[in-house]
């Protein structure tokens, strides 16, 4: 037991006088600390908006929730479905029903260009016509000012995302819609949905601004359970009359989410793997440096009797800790800039902005600390390398 609580004490020392010397080398230390900070800080920045990003997606949906589309449509921009197929939806077995009938809403969507409040530049922003059953197929759907909006009215609702980012959708406010001023009688927050990113007025209002006809792009639907799924697709998919596709709202989301996340997550991780090989050279000087400072110390500590696996162990964990070090203060950078930060962006599948907001996670934290841990391993290992290869004669002739 002597041999290894020794070799202990010998790393426990010759460690402690690497972190004792740290004084002595600050401009180099806090480099290497400053760089690993910003990889971790872009790393765990760029990961948060694919993260809030997604989150959003996913709670646009539950698992009893059910969209039809035509038959070989990917979003609802190129569906349509005609108000005889939406009847037959509506009446598909497997569906929730109220006393108003089946929970179902058959809606229309279209692109309206409204100037965002942080930059005045215009963005695409939906314009969704939609029918009462509307807030019974959405999680959480929720009033938070104003009124639902009167059917057979040019009245507006908007999502709290969209009335926060973008200009003109505030309650009271009027937003120009083809040759009249319709106003906002009311914001809404749906469980943090892609739907607060929306404008909603009713269907056959919107059908007759934009001479619609009596057509429609999809069907939101809730399911009696989620068991029901199976029996409510097979109903439309074996109707000779209808020609559409039935997807969970899950599923839907899910793959409109993809594409933009992908992008966001590459480029966020190419950003950062750059930015790391520059901080693994900024730690391999700051190590060098220390091995250089030290080079009569540790030649005395091993005429000593300190073993060069000792003094690898002690040099690579003093890299760890300031890598550490930096790990930390970025995560936590990250966490107080990033965490809550309300954006939009363009979901690429609708060609519509989305709002949302950057959601930093534990384990987007924890990932961006492994990463740190890498640099210093990266960092500390050919220092460490030099100094238990360091020549005791040739070093102790320095003194």
């Amino acid at each position: 037991m002597a041999g290894p609580i020794n070799w202990l004490s010998q790393v426990a020392s010759v460690t402690m006088f690497g972190l004792l010397g740290i004084p002595r080398r600050l401009g180099s230390v806090l480099s290497a600390i400053i760089g690993i900070m910003g990889v971790v800080a872009v790393l765990v920045g760029v990961l948060s908006m694919a993260q809030g990003f997604r989150a959003v997606m996913a709670n646009s949906a539950s698992p009893d929730s059910v969209i039809v589309l035509r038959a070989g449509a990917d979003t609802e921009m190129v569906s349509g479905l005609s108000k005889e197929q939406t009847r037959i939806i509506a009446d598909a077995p497997g569906l929730a029903r109220s006393p108003l009938g089946s929970v179902s809403s058959a809606e229309l969507s279209v692109i309206i260009n409204l100037p965002k409040r942080s930059t005045g530049t215009d963005a695409n922003v939906p314009l969704r016509g939609v029918e009462p059953g509307a807030v019974g197929v959405r999680d959480g759907f929720k009033i938070v000012s104003g009124r639902l909006f009167e059917r057979g009215k040019n009245e507006l609702m908007v999502g709290a995302g969209a009335a926060r980012e973008f200009a003109g959708l505030e309650l009271g406010g009027k937003l120009k819609v083809g040759k009249y001023e319709w106003p906002v009688v009311g914001i809404f927050t749906c469980n943090g949905g892609s739907a607060e990113s929306e404008v909603w007025t009713d269907a056959p209002v919107l059908q007759a601004a934009y001479e619609r006809g009596d057509s429609y792009q999809a069907v939101y639907a809730r399911l009696q359970s989620p068991d029901t799924f199976n029996q409510f697709k097979d109903a439309l998919t074996t109707d000779p009359r209808m020609n559409v596709k039935v997807l969970r709202q899950s599923e839907f989301f899910a793959e409109q989410s993809t594409m933009i996340t992908r992008l966001i997550t590459t480029l966020g991780v190419l950003i950062a793997l750059l930015m790391a090989i520059g901080a693994v050279f900024a730690a391999l000087n700051t190590m060098y440096s220390s091995v250089s400072a030290r080079t009569r110390e540790i030649a005395t500590l091993r005429a000593l009797g300190f073993g060069s696996a000792a003094v690898v162990v002690s040099v690579m964990l003093e890299s760890l800790v300031l890598a550490l070090l930096g790990g930390a203060v970025g995560a936590g950078v990250a966490f107080v800039v990033f965490n809550g930060f309300h954006t939009t962006t363009m979901n690429w599948q609708s060609f519509s902005q989305v709002t949302f907001a950057f959601q930093v996670t534990p384990l987007l934290l924890g990932q961006g600390i492994a990463l740190a841990c890498i640099i210093g391993l990266f960092g500390g290992i050919l220092p460490a390398l030099r100094a238990a290869r360091m020549p005791i004669a040739s070093a102790l002739r320095e003194l």
